[in-house]
């Protein structure tokens, strides 16, 4: 395993609460957000409406707002908006080909390099 001491983050090109975010690049990264976004939501919803159509009885009815609330609190860690979190929630997205770095395209050196680096570290970790 991977030592705290070389992680991309540690060693990382920048301190992620230290990046500043331009207006510009603040209007990609919401593009990039929303458009990786807009399929997971896209699949609760078909989910959702599969499950619903198969509610016989009430325990079918809690079934689905468990899998609603899951879903939910999942994508709620998955996709972090705060500017300090946002080099890792696109390095992960990079990493399962969630989004593609054309999507980053107009984000500064140092964030691009931190994105893909920590997609790298990501990889590694799920090869090892």
């Amino acid at each position: 395993m991977t030592s705290p001491s070389s992680s991309p983050i540690q060693n990382g090109y920048a301190n992620l609460r230290d990046l500043m975010w331009s207006r510009s690049e603040k209007a990609i990264a919401r593009k990039a957000f929303d458009a990786a976004l807009k399929p997971e939501l896209h699949e609760v919803i078909q989910e959702a409406k599969q499950m619903a159509s198969q509610i016989q009885q009430p325990s079918d009815l809690w079934d689905l707002e468990r899998y609603l609330t899951g879903r939910r609190k999942q994508i709620d860690r998955e996709y972090d908006y705060r500017y300090s979190q946002l080099t890792l929630v696109f390095g992960k997205l990079l990493c399962e080909s969630r989004l593609g770095e054309e999507e980053l395209r107009g984000l500064r050196g140092a964030k691009l390099k931190s994105i893909r680096s920590y997609a790298r570290f990501l990889a590694e970790m799920d090869a090892a």
